[in-house]
């Protein structure tokens, strides 16, 4: 089959990103503003906000099923509805413990999905035409804004920092699960070779930290999840304080921008290469932080839509573009993994520690007044933007080019 012309094949990979996206999005964008409404501690918020840092730790598991055991879109379709049942669950309680464990458990069922949904993409297209496709989980993400913005212009209802977004998120997940039945047949390579306890364990795929430049450059990506997190797990909560109302909508606007980005990803790879092309969206990640330290606790409004701006240049060059690099290097009998793997130290390791420094560091510059939170958003973000110049030294220092870029 013509992994390039197929249109069957695009179309099903397409709508495969597109719901896959849009399911978490949904209910993800909004949910630290519903844990501030909730008036749940820092400590457990954190908890909470890397129930999808948790999640990630069973990636490279899951992908060595897709990897030896499973057909990947059956797998797909049994997560989605396991995160749909689970969503409902969440939407139905307001006690933080239970809270705490249903998204635990949804998202142990959902973040594997990036990996298995790059995977599969990757396998029945090719590296030019990936981003074609995944720009549609792009887009995915931007109806979920377009959906709460609806729910509250059309049909007046408050929608974000509420319950309501569970419960979209899990029709979306249903949705979902019924549309992978209609994805190309997408069988384990691997199946029949010698299994190990490594490779039960989903880890064989460690094997690629022998290669030096990727090692370094998989340490580094982590660290910038620290940064990255404080945007990704924090953003509503600053919007929220600073008096926005829109903050699905708001975030959502990053993701119009990305779609262009997305689309230009094979374009800049093959212009300048793919290391700078990565090198990019970390520069991309600086300017982000300064806009928002310059917003500063007022959220002036050019400065906050500039930081969400530069958001497809961070996750479309940078982030992409590490999922491209590791397929390249990647074996044929371990796609799948490398890419859990890639989530696994971005998610469960950068994103889970990030939760925790950046919830320390917003609890340093955070005083409970009488009339509520007093946050110094200026210092929070300042503080993001050196550790993201750290990352970029680190990044221009020991990550050289090589054969795969």
């Amino acid at each position: 089959m013509d992994k390039v012309t197929s249109r069957q094949v695009l179309v099903s990979l397409s709508i495969m990103m597109f719901f896959q996206y849009m399911m978490f999005a949904v209910w993800w964008v909004p949910l630290a503003a519903y844990l501030a409404n909730l008036d749940v501690s820092r400590t457990m918020t954190a908890l909470i906000l890397s129930s999808i840092a948790f999640g990630s730790v069973v990636s490279p598991l899951v992908g060595n099923l897709a990897d030896k055991f499973v057909r990947a879109q059956h797998l797909l379709a049994v997560s989605n509805i396991a995160i749909g049942i689970m969503l409902l669950v969440a939407g139905t309680t307001q006690d933080t413990t239970v809270l705490f464990v249903v998204l635990l458990i949804a998202m142990l069922f959902y973040t594997p999905t990036w990996a298995i949904t790059t995977a599969v993409a990757l396998r029945h297209t090719s590296h030019d035409v990936f981003p074609r496709v995944r720009v549609f989980g792009t887009i995915g993400w931007i109806f979920a804004g377009v959906f709460s913005l609806g729910a509250i212009h059309l049909f007046h209802i408050e929608f974000d920092g509420t319950h309501l977004p569970f419960f979209i998120g899990a029709i979306l997940s249903f949705v979902s699960a019924v549309s992978n039945f209609f994805l190309p047949d997408t069988p384990p390579l691997g199946r029949g070779n010698k299994t190990s306890l490594l490779d039960l364990l989903g880890f064989r795929s460690l094997s690629l930290l022998k290669d030096r430049n990727y090692a370094v450059f998989l340490l580094l990506f982590v660290l910038a999840m620290i940064p990255f997190g404080m945007y990704w797990s924090y953003f509503s909560e600053y919007l929220m304080s600073s008096g926005y109302r829109l903050i699905t909508v708001t975030m959502s606007l990053g993701q119009v921008l990305e779609i262009f980005i997305i689309l230009s990803v094979p374009f800049s790879i093959k212009k300048i290469g793919l290391r700078n092309t990565m090198l990019i969206g970390i520069v991309a990640l600086i300017v982000r932080f300064l806009a928002l330290h310059l917003a500063g606790n007022e959220a002036s409004i050019s400065f906050v839509l500039l930081g969400v701006a530069v958001h497809g240049l961070i996750f479309g060059y940078y982030h992409i573009g590490a999922q491209i690099y590791t397929d390249k290097i990647a074996p044929a009998h371990l796609k799948s993994q490398a890419q859990g793997l890639i989530f696994f130290a971005t998610f469960a390791v950068g994103l889970l520690s990030g939760n925790f420094i950046n919830g320390w560091i917003i609890g340093a510059f955070s005083e409970v007044t009488p009339t509520g939170m007093l946050y110094q958003w200026d210092a929070i973000w300042g503080i993001s933007a050196l550790m993201s110049l750290a990352i970029l030294i680190g990044f221009l220092l020991f990550f050289k080019k090589d054969k795969y870029m």
